[in-house]
């Protein structure tokens, strides 16, 4: 057992690092260990890792695709080993992506309170509109909205989001309240990032208009300028509904809200990090998305 893991410590050290000389000063060891650790696991997996060179240290397309693997064989046992020595406390490095919407105004929040309760825990927080590979892409946590479809993956229901059709007073008394969904074709709609908007009972509406933007705030702020009607989640809206500066368009028609999910690979299902994150996002995101919507948590 030990002889399967020998040589893979030494070798993510030399590849983060770029030299023997720098990996062997940081892990403790001279080069020379470095050097034959790195020959003999190239040897058992029958593959070159690295191009050397007098000059430099380069990964090969096997060492790139090792290397991930290696980083999380080496943080799953630092992580294994913290969770006994701190009886659970999270720590480690937690990974999470979520898209600009839900992350920048709300999810960021959470996590800061995370960092702070436990400072044995660091914390990366990419947002992207992109659903990316959680597994490929070595994240721990992702928050994602609708329907999810990759079996590897475990959800939790975090919170849900509700979605709203709306526009200003003047632009509806210029151009009248649309009657139905049908209705909408007559209308200057301002059009988001996703390509149908959705309605009661799974009907949906291909929107077309000359104004477009992935923003949902750009959206609102079209709309307050009188352009047309668009639909964004509700917590894009503050206090403009509230205060009569938006106005709903087909309320009886709004969707089932959507829910909003807290997923994460299967490994990572018993892992105190990503535990304590999905529990503060089962307790907080919900009154943060309220306020913003301009109810009551």
């Amino acid at each position: 057992m030990l002889a399967n893991w020998d040589g893979i410590e030494e070798f993510a050290m030399v590849a983060r690092l770029g030299s023997f000389t720098a990996a062997a000063q940081a892990y403790g060891a001279s080069v020379t260990h470095m050097s034959r650790s790195l020959a003999r696991l190239e040897s058992r997996l029958q593959a070159q890792l690295l191009h050397r060179t007098t000059r430099s240290l380069r990964l090969t397309e096997t060492g790139q695709i090792f290397l991930e693997t290696c980083k999380r064989l080496i943080e799953e046992r630092d992580e294994a080993i913290a969770a006994i020595a701190s009886q659970g406390e999270p720590s480690g490095h937690l990974r999470i992506t979520c898209s600009y919407a839900l992350g920048e105004k709300f999810v960021a929040p959470i996590v800061r309170e995370l960092s702070t309760t436990y400072p044995s825990l660091t914390i990366t927080l990419d947002l992207d509109n992109a659903v990316v590979d959680l597994i490929a892409d070595g994240y721990d946590l992702a928050i994602r909205t609708g329907q999810l479809n990759d079996s590897r993956l475990v959800a939790t229901r975090v919170a849900s989001r509700a979605l709203i059709t709306l526009a200003s007073p003047a632009y509806l008394a210029r151009h009248g309240r649309p009657k139905d969904i049908e209705d909408l074709r007559r209308h200057e709609c301002l059009v988001g990032s996703t390509a149908q908007w959705q309605f009661k009972a799974n009907a949906t509406f291909r929107p077309q208009g000359r104004w477009r933007c992935n923003s949902g705030n750009a959206l609102i702020e079209a709309a307050l300028a009188d352009m047309g009607i668009c639909q964004v989640p509700r917590f894009y809206l503050g206090d403009h509904l509230g205060e009569g500066r938006l106005e709903p368009v087909l309320p009886d028609l709004n969707p089932e809200e959507e829910p909003i999910w807290a997923v994460y690979p299967q490994r990572r299902h018993l892992s105190p990090k990503v535990s304590a994150m999905v529990e503060a996002l089962r307790t907080s995101l919900p009154a943060h998305l309220a306020s913003a919507s301009g109810l009551a948590a």
